[in-house]
């Protein structure tokens, strides 16, 4: 890079100089490139621990003139390529123009000049990059892409100085985190470290101070445990590390949600030395908190947030805390946790107003409501800001009001005009839902009142002596001191939260409030409000759509809850129905997951439909997250939570539970459910009522509450039946004696034991007990223990995944368990560079969790290339490309561009295991439709008559009748487009239909069915083909150590096959060859008396006929398939050879001994010298030569070769059968393949001859 010249007195210091001229100077420092001695290795050293070459670049570039002492540091850079590059300039440029100048001076001037003029150009054109990184930073990001191989794409998000131990030896140097890898380089007196680590492949990472490390990160991975220590900063490297390994569990897990991700926020204002990668992860980071905190909807941003006071009504008191301010949204935290928490939804605000400041009240803010509430802030470090933000936010806010739920709310009350209205403790739009109406009568036979108006509980109550008796009198208790509350504290989403609402909750909701507060606490509500009409779309949508979901929802419908009479009725079922498709609809990702249905069940008996949609919409997707996918990830992390938290408060228990394998059992049954399945309803509903005060915090707290109850008893267990005989029973008789509700019949099956009664468990007792032994359970440090715990959870799914794909492909695979699970672990790595480092390829599309393992990892051709170019055994340098496209369109068989870990090592196992015969049927297919295509070789097209003959019997493994007519070049008939179009259909309604299950289980069945391949299925190739096998089999011998020795076995056995293809033909073809000899023996003979068997003359050739050769194309793509024989043999002389039909092969067969023998003897002459056979050469069907072959005599149409032909010669050279029954290890090659990736530091720094030839 250019630099503003800036003056250096020392050229010599620590710099060697590699060229010069009277104006300028290349150096290198010392310590880089090659040799140095200890000078060179003190400097390295130094450049590393000290950071220096952050700042330093290893090559630069000064001006000097001859009499002056000073020089002028112009341009710097960090490879010797791109120093080069800039010296190549100044040379081109500037020497003879500095030249001209008397006066040094002037010279000087000159260069300084001309220098900040291309620095001024390219900051033009690189402005909005050079606003987001500061310098250093920038300098740093370039220095780890040079020493790990970094691509552009991948982006540093911050580094730090540190020891890594290896051994009992530190090594200093720099940490790299960036956005996909962990990248640490060391370098000191010459000995180097470099790691790289995937963040995919982090399975536990720990901060922790042992007697060997003091205060260090361990990094653990599947092979290994890393140790850094001495940073000055630990704790935010470790939350940086544990945020970038999250976002790669979130790759793994779901590959949308880590797209979405991935596309980080801009930031507003650069700080220096920070990374805007940086800034953006810190600011998710406050945004992920903030919404947790508050509960808001997953698209909040949080703006800013500053320390106040709030006047808080109540208790006549100024709260210190802190003010959030987002889109939508001022929240308040109090500094105190129990204190305080308010939100105020902008949609609700009506005034903000600066009022007067006092020694008492200094910087005051008021906000007014719709609702009659104000609310006093004050002590605001900059107000005046403050209220600007606000009044912008405000200004964006939409001013209609959604919902029509006032009106139904003062009907229901009564006369819209009575003063009674006014009193209410708050009109909030929430004060005014349906849920928190009652005691309406509902004549359900007239159908008065649909099913989404309110919770089926008030359509299907019973008249019970319950509302009448003590327990109704103890629910208007409970109902009055809940109106009391909202008198004190305000109603609706703007109430004052306190320790004393937690308290109202652990009493329990009445079952009127009960809709109406889960909506609140849960954060339901606010989405609801600025949703409106969503849900109706929705289930709109959706009905009459039938798939999977759908399919599994109809099925447990009846299992939900059928004790209770709202779902012994249609319409219970029809409403739950309706709410579970919607949310399917609305989240294809998670679509339905057994425990949804039970959950949701209860949601209606309080809730209507809409709101238990959009309480669904909470529970899945931010209270619960990850709980119901198809692998359960959120349950099982909250399952190792809780078997760490039992270590932490009952450590004599815990060894037993793991030893029974008991938490396992029980925790996704209760968590998945929030214990609606295995306790009474009555009690239940309590746990859910405290769930969506606390979330998930309260579960875990009951559970061990749970535990602890029932300690002595585990303890003496024997096994696990025994250990969940007793917590069932337990379970069973937790029971809610304040319920006015008729008891449910429990299903669960009520477990005694002899003739004792069981003891009853009071569900208040519990709640409390829980409260007291284990409410120091704190919400942030529940988040930290379910990062590590995902971490672990998601890497033991991807190993389990990873063995099921390796047993469902072993048998068929001659690789051995290790070798399928070691290139499983590549093939997978390839396929998520797709994700970070693709740009638009179809591998980096979401994952689709519901497919099997087996199609989860797909990769495309060009990630294929790459595999096959590192494992391959069959090397072919420059042609290994070619070769890999090859086999990877014979293993695409869907056409899709991609293929699967399946058809990957099929193809691999090709090339390494089975004998000679295996393996040159692998090579053979190569060079026939579809694996090699029409722009290789257009003579290809000819091929497929072969094909079409036998279609019934000679069709490869790999490949269906269709894909022979999918490589004819542009000769796709209506009737081949309509099918086309059918198969397209088939693929859309894949995913839609109900045959979904059934389409895989029919593929599954289709792979089962045996297809035993004989070498006489295989079909015949033409010369053209063949000529290309000779070419790969060149290319192949052209690194072995019996090279020589190859290449003459290659050529004897190619001379011997023309010749037996010779023979062939003339059997073949006779009799029509009789019919018209004269004819075509006249007008061919010139043409083959000028061929010559040179290669140089026939490349002439191929110049002079190359136009005439596109007219023939033309020619041939206009003519009809439906054309007679005759019509055939008129055009058969070159204009009818790319039709490709069975007819062609009688035709233009005259000519075949004079062009036989000019072709046979310029591939045989060619043949023993193998640099004639190369890929500029048109005998070997180059793309330039092969239109011209056939219609010149260079290809014989009328030649070919069967597999066994090709078999037997091979077999009688020994040379050719030790190459291909060479055993190769794949191992190594993984190995090897590793080693490479990570060996790009020195690849930029060539030698200096390199560039100075």
């Amino acid at each position: 890079m250019w630099l503003g010249p800036e003056e250096v007195l020392l050229a010599g210091a620590l710099w060697v100089t590699e060229r010069a001229n009277p104006f300028f100077l290349l150096q290198r420092r010392r310590g880089h490139g090659k040799g140095g001695g200890l000078t060179g290795l003190l400097v390295g050293t130094l450049d590393v621990v000290l950071d220096s070459s952050a700042r330093v670049a290893p090559y630069r570039i000064l001006h000097q003139t001859q009499d002056s002492q000073v020089y002028w540091a112009v341009a710097c850079g960090s490879s010797r390529k791109e120093i080069t590059k800039h010296w190549e300039w100044l040379e081109n440029n500037l020497l003879q123009t500095l030249s001209i100048f008397d006066n040094e001076e002037d010279i000087t001037t000159f260069v300084k000049g001309k220098i900040h003029g291309i620095i001024a150009e390219e900051n033009k054109n690189q402005q909005p990059q050079s606003e987001e990184d500061p310098g250093k930073f920038k300098e740093a990001e370039l220095k780890m892409r040079k020493q790990f191989g970094m691509p552009e794409v991948e982006k540093l998000v911050n580094y730090y100085s540190c020891s890594y131990w290896k051994g009992r030896v530190p090594r200093q140097g720099w940490l790299y985190l960036t956005v996909n890898h962990l990248c640490f380089y060391s370098f000191l007196l010459g000995k180097e470290v470099t790691l790289v680590i995937q963040w995919v492949d982090v399975t536990q990472l720990e901060k922790n101070a042992t007697l060997l490390f003091p205060e260090c990160i361990k990094v653990s991975t599947r092979d290994s445990e890393l140790y850094f220590s001495m940073f000055l900063n630990i704790n935010e490297t470790f939350k940086l590390m544990e945020q970038l390994a999250n976002i790669a569990m979130r790759q793994l897990l779901d590959n949308e949600s880590f797209l979405q991700d991935k596309s980080l926020p801009k930031p507003r204002k650069p700080l220096k030395n920070i990374s805007a990668l940086k800034r953006d992860l810190d600011a998710r980071a406050k945004n992920e908190c903030y919404r947790a905190t508050f509960r808001l909807p997953k698209d909040e941003c949080l703006d800013g947030h500053t320390d106040c006071t709030l006047w808080t009504p109540f208790n006549k008191m100024h709260i210190p805390g802190q003010m959030f301010v987002s889109n939508n949204y001022i929240c308040f935290a109090s500094k105190a946790e129990e204190a305080c928490h308010l939100i105020i939804p902008l949609r609700e605000v009506t005034i903000v107003e600066k009022a007067d400041s006092s020694s008492v009240l200094p910087s005051p803010l008021s906000i007014s409501t719709k609702s009659k509430m104000t609310f006093f802030f004050a002590n605001l470090k900059d107000r005046d800001f403050l209220v600007q933000r606000i009044s912008d936010f405000l200004q964006r806010t939409p001013s209609k009001k959604p919902l029509s739920s006032d009106r139904e709310w003062k009907w229901n009350l009564g006369d819209p005009g009575c003063e009674e209205v006014a009193e209410l403790p708050s009109s909030s739009p929430l004060a005014v839902s349906p849920t928190s109406l009652n005691n309406r009568p509902v004549n359900f036979c007239a159908g008065e009142v649909p099913t989404a108006s309110q919770g089926l509980l008030k359509l299907f109550r019973r008249n019970s002596e319950e509302l009448l008796g003590p327990k109704g009198a103890k629910e208007k208790m409970k109902e009055e001191s809940w109106n009391i509350h909202f008198f004190e504290y305000g109603r609706g989403m703007c109430m004052y939260r306190t320790a004393k609402t937690r308290e109202l909750v652990q009493k329990g909701i009445p079952e009127n409030l009960r809709g109406e507060l889960w909506l609140l606490f849960s954060g339901a509500w606010n989405e609801m409000v600025t949703h409106p009409g969503y849900y109706a779309d929705l289930v709109e949508k959706s009905m009459g759509k039938y798939n999977l979901a759908t399919e599994e929802i109809e099925r447990d419908l009846h299992r939900s809850m059928p004790e209770h009479p709202a779902f012994q009725n249609e319409l219970g079922i029809a409403a739950l129905r309706r709410v579970l498709t919607a949310y399917a609809f609305r989240n294809p990702t998670i679509g339905y997951c057994q425990a949804m249905n039970i959950v949701t069940s209860v949601l209606l008996l309080y809730c209507n439909e809409e709101e238990a949609f959009w309480l669904l919409v909470a529970l899945c997707e931010r209270m619960l997250p990850d709980y119901y996918n198809t692998r359960v990830v959120g349950a099982l992390v909250d399952q190792g939570i809780f078997e760490e938290l039992t270590r932490e408060y009952l450590p004599q228990l815990s060894e037993k539970m793991q030893e029974l394998g008991v938490i396992s059992t029980i925790s996704l049954s209760w968590f998945l459910t929030l214990f609606l399945s295995v306790m009474p309803f009555e009690s239940a509903v309590v746990i859910v009522d405290c769930f969506f005060y606390e979330g998930i915090k309260f579960i875990l707290q009951v559970s061990l509450a749970i535990l602890d109850a029932n300690v002595e008893k585990l303890l003496q267990c024997c096994d696990e039946g025994e250990a969940m005989t007793i917590l069932g029973r337990y379970l069973d008789n937790v029971v809610n004696r304040q319920s006015v509700s008729p008891p449910i019949p429990h299903l669960h099956a009520l477990l005694t034991s002899g003739d004792d009664p069981p003891l009853e468990i009071d569900i208040f007792d519990l709640i409390r007990t829980s409260y007291e032994k284990f409410s120091n359970l704190k919400a942030d440090d529940i988040e930290q223990m379910r990062f590590k715990q995902r971490l672990k959870v998601i890497q033991s799914l991807e190993d389990t995944a990873k063995k099921s794909v390796v047993r469902a492909v072993s048998g068929d695979i001659g690789f051995s368990i290790e070798e399928l699970e070691e290139l499983y672990v590549v093939f997978k790595a390839k396929y998520l560079m797709s994700c970070y480092w693709g740009n638009n390829r179809a591998a980096a599309a979401r994952r689709d969790q519901s497919l099997p393992y087996l199609e989860q990892y797909r990769i495309d051709t060009e990630q294929f290339k790459e595999l096959f170019i590192t494992l391959t055994p069959w090397s072919c340098g420059a042609h290994t490309p070619v070769l890999a496209g090859r086999l990877f369109r014979l293993l695409d068989e869907n056409r899709d561009s991609l293929i699967n870990f399946k058809e990957f090592v099929t193809g691999m196992s090709g090339m390494y295991h089975g004998d000679l015969t295996d393996k040159l049927k692998v090579l053979y297919k190569l060079h026939l439709p579809p694996a090699l295509n029409p722009e290789e070789t257009e003579s290809a097209l000819e091929a497929t008559s072969y094909f079409t003959e036998d279609v019934t019997t000679e069709v490869s493994p790999f490949v269906s009748e269709l894909d022979f007519c999918l490589h004819c070049e542009s000769q796709e008939t209506q009737e081949e487009k309509g099918r086309r179009n059918d198969s397209g259909q088939e693929k859309e309604e894949k995913g839609t239909s109900p045959q979904d299950y059934r389409y895989y289980l029919r593929m599954w069945a289709k792979e089962k069915e045996s297809k035993k391949e004989t070498i006489k299925d295989l079909p015949k190739m033409s010369q053209e083909q063949f000529i290309e096998l000779c070419k790969t089999l060149y290319n192949m011998f052209s690194e072995d150590p019996v090279e020589q020795e190859l290449y003459h076995a290659i050529a004897t056995v190619a001379s011997l096959l023309l010749r037996i293809g010779e023979v062939g033909k003339k059997f073949s073809n006779r009799p029509v060859r009789k019919s018209e000899d004269c004819k075509t023996n006249s007008s061919q003979d010139p043409v083959s008396e000028e061929e010559s068997p040179t290669s140089e003359q026939s490349q002439n050739s191929t110049v002079e006929q190359q136009p005439r050769a596109e007219h023939e194309d033309k020619t041939c793509r206009d003519v009809q398939p439906e054309k007679t024989e005759q019509e055939n043999q008129t055009l058969g002389d070159g204009s009818g050879e790319g039709q490709g039909s069975p007819l062609q092969l009688l035709s233009d067969d005259e000519t075949k001994d004079d062009m036989s023998m000019s072709s046979y003897s310029m591939v045989s002459t060619g043949s023993l010298q193998c640099e004639d056979i190369a890929d500029d050469t048109v005998l070997v069907g180059c793309e330039g030569g092969s239109a011209a072959a056939r219609y010149g005599s260079t290809i014989d149409t009328d030649w070919s070769i069967s597999f066994e032909q090709i078999l037997a010669s091979m077999l009688t050279e020994t040379a050719l059968v030790n190459y291909f029954e060479k055993k190769v290890n794949i191992l190594q090659k993984i190995k090897d393949q590793k080693k490479v990736e990570r060996q790009f530091s020195s690849s930029s720094d060539y030698e200096l001859s390199s560039v100075s030839g």
